[in-house]
């Protein structure tokens, strides 16, 4: 509980020295952590409170799956590491920032508020297996500042094949395609990070995620990756934008370029490395335009407690336009 009680905690909108119980409008701060409280996947921290009904279902639904056929793909699988080609020469990060001016000379395309991103996170608990939860999400800004929200269960590992879900709390099987949510919120507006406009300039960009991060210092690269994949789930960048982000990577100490890989929507692009004390980030950018494409983090020890390996995939996203 330490974890949710942290998380509650940073996210109470009232101050320490403010009035007690205030009816007031809550501040930009006080928004934005609320929303990263709801928004927060961290499936490393989830811990899920299965009843004895829903173990039963999943364990029937994965042995059905694992054991109806020796040559059928369990639909539950976790995604393996991206795997980087052995004949292929890594391109540096500078090289790829320089690739991004060259493709934002002519201006486009532009920046666009909104995103569509298809996501894997690892879902664990302390006495059942892992589970895989595969997602779409598709977010679009209207004129009047409101938007839509449609997020469906889908894998494209496994066309047409059932979907594993936590939907309600309780982890099931459904369709592909299956509509997890389809919601229209009212007219928002914002001026502070990851809401507000992202600036096209390299020290802009980096002011931004910082404030995006909540920091009040520089950002070490596990926290600017972070603050990437924040922006990257609010905002379509434009090449300008995607410019200013190659270079500001490319300026990140521990990045390491390791060749090119293809992601999981079968698009080619080059790979960067960061390693931390027990998981590794790899960044994958289009090799051409230095556009950010997706951002994996695997397990590099094991976690017998969770059942987890060294060497999963704790989570996964990719972007498209």
């Amino acid at each position: 509980m330490a974890d949710e009680l942290d998380l509650l905690r940073a996210a109470n909108p009232a101050l320490p020295d403010g009035p007690h119980y205030g009816d007031g409008p809550l501040d930009h701060h006080a928004e934005r952590q609320l929303d990263r409280l709801l928004r927060n996947r961290a499936p490393w921290r989830r811990r899920m409170a299965w009843s004895l009904a829903a173990v039963v279902v999943v364990a029937a639904t994965v042995a059905g799956l694992l054991f109806s056929g020796s040559t059928t793909t369990p639909a539950v699988a976790a995604p393996l590491p991206l795997v980087v080609r052995a004949d292929s020469t890594p391109v540096g990060l500078a090289e790829l920032a320089e690739r991004a001016r060259a493709a934002a000379a002519d201006g486009a395309p532009a920046l666009r508020k909104g995103t569509h991103v298809q996501s894997w996170s690892m879902g664990m608990s302390d006495d059942k297996p892992p589970i895989t939860l595969p997602e779409e999400r598709i977010v679009r800004w209207k004129a009047d500042a409101s938007r839509t929200e449609l997020v469906v269960a889908t894998d494209p590992r496994h066309p047409g094949r059932p979907v594993l879900t936590d939907e309600g709390g309780a982890p099931r099987t459904v369709e592909d395609g299956h509509v997890l949510s389809d919601l229209t919120y009212p007219p928002s507006w914002s001026d502070a990070p990851p809401e507000a406009r992202p600036p096209a300039d390299v020290a802009g960009l980096r002011a931004y995620l910082q404030e995006t991060a909540y920091s009040h210092t520089a950002l070490s690269t596990p926290e600017l990756l972070d603050a990437v994949q924040e922006l990257l789930n609010h905002w379509t960048l434009g090449a300008a934008e995607s410019a200013a982000l190659a270079q500001l990577l490319a300026d990140a100490d521990g990045l390491r370029p390791v060749g090119q890989v293809t992601d999981r929507l079968g698009r080619s692009g080059q790979a960067s490395v960061s390693m931390g004390s027990d998981t590794r980030r790899m960044l994958i950018m289009d090799s051409a335009t230095g556009a950010v494409l997706g951002l994996e983090t695997t397990f590099t020890k094991s976690e017998p407690r969770y059942g987890v390996k060294a060497g999963d995939v704790m989570e996964y996203s990719t972007w498209m336009r």
